[in-house]
């Protein structure tokens, strides 16, 4: 598995993933927010892709060579401040529950360490996402914040959480 830039063979795969509002991810990676509104912002962000050439800031997840993600990374104003923000989605749900988010994100956050003055890395999810909660604090981050009971999902009230993880507790990877 790698991360790397985008293709132009990636796209149609991205727009499949992106735009299918009914497409499993999207149980997980902000369900707090109405699909009808981010298939939109979403089929245009893919058109914006297939109009502008890979950013540094945004890399997909790579199987065997196939699209199955997409990490991408912001900082956080001001500029040089040293705060940049992670996002990480694996699309497929054939591919969950093995580790491979867990590498993906392992990986991102070296590459982000490696690329930027990175002084902290954040990311934020809600409570019901736990796979992902597990899988950050296994690689060194630590709860950084909770807003309780902040997202409406399915009904039901769960947490904001937002992670943070320092560069001097980074463990480099082998």
């Amino acid at each position: 598995m790698s991360i790397r830039g985008r293709r132009p063979r990636d796209l149609p795969t991205l727009r499949r993933w992106f735009t299918d509002p009914q497409a499993q991810w999207r149980d997980w990676d902000a369900p707090y927010l109405h699909a009808a509104q981010t298939t939109g912002s979403l089929a245009a962000y893919v058109e914006q892709m297939e109009r502008t050439p890979p950013h540094p800031n945004e890399r997909v997840v790579s199987l065997d060579g196939q699209c199955i993600g997409m990490v991408n990374r912001s900082e956080t104003p001001p500029e040089d401040g040293g705060w940049w923000d992670l996002g990480i989605i694996i699309h497929d749900p054939q591919f969950w529950g093995q580790g491979v988010g867990s590498r993906a994100l392992a990986l991102w956050v070296e590459a982000t360490l490696n690329e930027t003055d990175a002084h902290v890395l954040t990311f934020t999810t809600w409570g019901g996402n736990e796979r992902m909660i597990r899988a950050a604090l296994r690689l060194g981050f630590r709860e950084a914040g909770r807003v309780r009971e902040a997202r409406l999902v399915r009904g039901e009230r769960h947490d904001s959480v937002q992670l943070d993880l320092l560069r001097r507790e980074w463990t480099p990877l082998p």
